[in-house]
């Protein structure tokens, strides 16, 4: 599991950001995040300034079994 928070007093973007979560490597998984925002919408507009904008970010996966031998390597 992961879990971070992050604060900003001014925040603008150039371009709508492109985000993506992403495991590697063999056997099954069970995953979840999200995303918890003040001040701040989803999508973003590219341009506009955001104040006192916070993000509480939630990450979690686990293995629901082991590899079998025959898995591809990553």
């Amino acid at each position: 599991m992961f879990r971070s928070t992050v604060h900003a007093e001014r925040l603008r973007f150039t371009q709508a950001p492109q985000t993506a979560v992403h495991f590697p490597g063999t056997g099954t998984r069970e995953s979840t995040s999200h995303s918890h925002r003040t001040h701040l919408p989803d999508p973003v507009t590219p341009g506009q300034e955001y104040q006192d904008v916070t993000v509480a970010y939630y990450l979690a996966t686990r293995l629901t079994r082991e590899p079998e031998a025959s898995d591809p390597a990553p």
